[in-house]
């Protein structure tokens, strides 16, 4: 492995431990001061129904660190089985059950085991169910074509390898399934002191 191999294998390492520590702050102590926009506040601000909003967990709802809604577009149906990539405290993946009814199925993936226990108790107080794998998107743990949709939440700019994560969303969609997502993108190409900064990629 060259040299700069070595240095962005390092620097992936420590930003997935920088991920779940920022966001696993958040979803533990929501009340806290954070430079981006999360909870029943930012929910709203993407268009969020404030009577699904309602029915969600507060749990779920304050822990909320999205940066759009992909449910504007995602057309979800009864019957369907939807991914979350990045699942988090679970409040896309509730909304989502509750769009694909209990003909349907909601599958989490996120790169905290914890955050999993806490997206599917929400999901469960809710009397919905869904399922909850820790993974990274980069390598989503489900067979090929087995989802309908692929709903996602700013995560995908988490990753260095976005073109390896795109692929890994075709491969487990069926044929004719589809990907709603919203995330950050950056008009111009960001400072290598940027890019060399876990914070910054974490947040």
């Amino acid at each position: 492995m060259s040299n700069a191999a070595d240095a962005q294998a390092s620097l992936e390492a420590v930003l997935k431990d920088e991920i779940i520590r920022m966001y696993e702050e958040v979803a533990d102590d929501p009340t806290a001061e954070f430079h981006f926009y999360h909870g029943r506040p930012a929910a709203e601000l993407f268009g969020y129904d404030s009577d699904l909003l309602d029915r969600a967990p507060d749990g779920a709802v304050n822990s909320f660190a999205g940066v759009g809604n992909p449910h504007e577009r995602a057309d979800l149906k009864a019957g369907e089985t939807v991914l979350d990539l990045g699942s988090g405290a679970g409040l896309d993946s509730i909304i989502a059950s509750w769009g694909v009814g209990s003909t349907g199925s909601v599958v989490g993936v996120d790169l905290n085991p914890t955050m999993c226990l806490k997206a599917q108790a929400h999901a469960a107080s809710t009397g919905t169910a869904m399922e909850c794998h820790e993974g990274r998107m980069e390598d989503i743990p489900l067979p090929d074509a087995s989802v309908d949709v692929v709903i996602s939440n700013g995560v995908i700019n988490l990753s260095f390898r976005k073109r390896r994560v795109v692929e890994e969303m075709f491969r487990v969609l069926k044929p004719g399934g589809r990907i709603s997502i919203t995330d950050i993108v950056s008009g111009k190409q960001l400072s290598q002191s940027i890019v060399n900064d876990p914070k910054l990629w974490a947040s």
